[in-house]
């Protein structure tokens, strides 16, 4: 009797029970792979802000840190959510004369939100890279409103040209397989315009000579170099949108090669340049690599890689000179040269180097000045709107902090506290340093306050 009812409890349970999971198919799995590559790459992106953080705040004054790492936090805070609101729509949605998207706001209709969350990321690190150029002397408040607009308006309209199928550019032909324009060409023209209305920070030019604004933990800034290279086989990888086993190791495998190339430029160059090898320049050499196979990372060789690489180290060192010296554009990282120079030389390589419309491959000019018509096009609307949008900002109330604020470091006067413990060494000591001995870079190097003395212990 026992056997019979746990028998028919048994039948029971199995025709009552619902098939909670069907077995997987090839479709499903496929699925599933390709999610979970898109979302390790906006994993790895998003680590990428812990690189800028570390990059920045390294190479920069200790009295200024705590104000870097805030600004790194707003940015992919308020990113993530204009982009959410306002960005993607005007990115990915309906076009309008292929120069905007109209629908899709707040994420209306959008199934694919992996997707989202990926280009969300990338809209992030455009408006960061415009963080480390404007660094140690802009108010808080006027940087946030900058990353306002330009990541609910600015940016998502340069991605609706390139990466949206109705895009005008994408019309054209233009090729920017992970935003060597898109991302780092138009956060470096919005870096560009804020700095030429900020001005540089007090000390840096003397007359005509340039003086040298120490970074206070070079250890620091090498630590973030390397979370961004780690974290752009995600940016470059992750375009794939898809753990295709053909494209992904031939992205990653450019990415690494013309890295690595552009570090070995970049430090040979300062060697013959300079007859040092300097640690600051090639650790942006690096950088510039990454930035320099951005666009192209999907159609040029390993081998056209490493060329790709080794003319971005060389023309990151020269890119940062001219802006430092001869134009005297005060820019702390030199995002403007990693993001901006690099990112026009790794658009236009394309044009060179690519594989399937490339110059060198017998394919003509043709793809070059489409490409050249991308970046002119992208330097034009930036241009304008950060400008424009800045200028009127700085009118409305000045977008700099004061002198005063300056010297004693916006650590304190934006927030209110250090991040380190300085020790107040004033009064400590024999030797007595008149104040005049030192010029204005040195003493704001070494947080002495104008007008007063420094006694070494």
């Amino acid at each position: 009797m026992f056997k019979k009812s746990l028998l028919l409890f048994l039948i029971i349970s199995l025709i009552a029970t619902p098939a909670y999971a069907a077995a997987p198919t090839v479709e499903s799995l496929e699925l599933s792979i390709n999610l979970v590559w898109v979302m390790l790459g906006a994993v790895l992106v998003f680590f990428m802000h812990a690189g800028f953080a570390m990059v920045e705040s390294g190479f920069t004054r200790a009295k200024n840190s705590l104000n870097i790492l805030m600004k790194n936090f707003m940015t992919i805070s308020f990113a993530a959510i204009l982009f959410f609101i306002v960005g993607y729509g005007i990115m990915f949605g309906t076009s309008a004369g292929s120069i905007f998207g109209t629908d899709g706001f707040m994420l209306s209709g959008v199934e694919d939100i992996g997707f989202f969350v990926f280009q969300a990321m990338f809209v992030a690190t455009c408006a960061t890279i415009i963080s480390g150029a404007v660094a140690e002397r802009i108010k808080l408040g006027s940087y946030v409103l900058i990353v306002v607009a330009m990541t609910a308006v600015i940016y998502p309209v340069v991605g609706h040209w390139i990466w949206q199928g109705d895009g005008w550019l994408t019309a054209l032909g233009f090729s920017d397989f992970a935003g060597s324009t898109v991302v780092h060409l138009t956060g470096a023209v919005g870096a560009l315009m804020v700095v030429l209305i900020l001005g540089p920070r007090l000390g840096k030019y003397s007359g005509k000579k340039v003086n040298v604004i120490q970074g206070h933990n070079i250890p620091m800034g090498a630590l973030g170099v390397f979370i961004l290279w780690l974290g752009w086989f995600g940016f470059n990888g992750g375009s794939t949108l898809a753990a295709d086993p053909s494209l992904v190791p031939m992205v990653i495998g450019t990415t690494l090669l013309s890295t690595s190339a552009a570090l070995i430029s970049s430090s040979l160059y300062t060697k013959l340049r300079f007859k040092k090898v300097d640690a600051s320049l090639s650790m942006n050499g690096v950088l510039g690599g990454l930035v320099g196979i951005t666009a192209g990372c999907a159609e040029i060789s390993l081998g056209g890689s490493i060329i790709v690489g080794l003319l971005s180290g060389v023309i990151l060192v020269e890119g940062i000179r001219l802006l430092d010296t001869k134009l005297k554009v005060d820019d702390p990282v030199g995002a403007i040269a990693v993001h901006g120079i690099c990112g026009i030389w790794g658009t236009l390589a394309i044009g060179l180097f690519s594989t399937s419309t490339g110059l060198f491959y017998g394919n003509g000019i043709s793809q070059l000045g489409i490409q050249a018509i991308g970046v002119i096009a992208v330097i034009a609307w930036v241009g304008v709107t950060v400008g424009g949008f800045t200028y009127v900002l700085n009118k409305i109330s000045p977008i700099r902090v004061s002198e005063e604020e300056e010297i004693a470091g916006l650590d304190f006067t934006e927030h209110g506290s250090n991040a380190y413990s300085f020790k107040d060494n004033l009064l400590e000591g024999e030797e007595t340093i008149a104040p005049k001995s030192l010029g204005l870079a040195e003493r704001l190097n070494n947080n002495i306050p104008i007008g007063t003395t420094k006694q070494s212990s």
